[in-house]
């Protein structure tokens, strides 16, 4: 893979553990962004901090995946952005649910770390900084 060059927003050519986050955070971007929105859509007044917090993972999916996904040092920054609140809203959110659990009546994507996925969204942000580093590595 040759060096990315500044201002360079293509698709990445990518193998491997690159590839298999992109498709990760794409699936999880999709599956937040339907949960959030048919909670908000159906049932916000029963847990409004839950249903934002889902859109709110939704939209960091979202901005991670592109991160992966694209060339250039502005969509690194972002995929750095992305993975770390990812890591830092599982920690909190999952310690906040399981500390107060009236404050969550209804889970999110990060309550108790993740849990009702597998525990995949407390995984994936590591993976995501660990590739990143890995490539930065590589490139630098």
């Amino acid at each position: 893979m040759s060096a990315p060059v500044p201002g360079d927003d293509r698709l990445r050519d990518l193998r491997g553990l690159g590839r298999v986050l992109v498709a990760l955070y794409a699936l999880f971007a999709v599956a937040a962004t339907s949960r959030a929105a048919v909670q908000i859509a159906t049932r916000f007044g029963e847990a409004p901090v839950a249903y934002l917090l889902s859109a709110f993972a939704a939209l960091v999916y979202v901005l991670a995946t592109l991160g992966l996904a694209r060339r250039g040092g502005r969509w690194r920054a972002v995929a750095w952005a992305a993975c770390s609140v990812e890591l830092a809203g599982v920690l909190v959110v999952g310690t906040l649910s399981l500390a107060d659990r009236a404050a969550f009546p209804d889970s999110t994507v990060w309550s108790v770390y993740g849990q009702g996925y597998l525990f995949i969204p407390l995984v994936l942000p590591v993976l995501g900084l660990v590739w990143l580093r890995r490539e930065r590595a590589a490139v630098g």
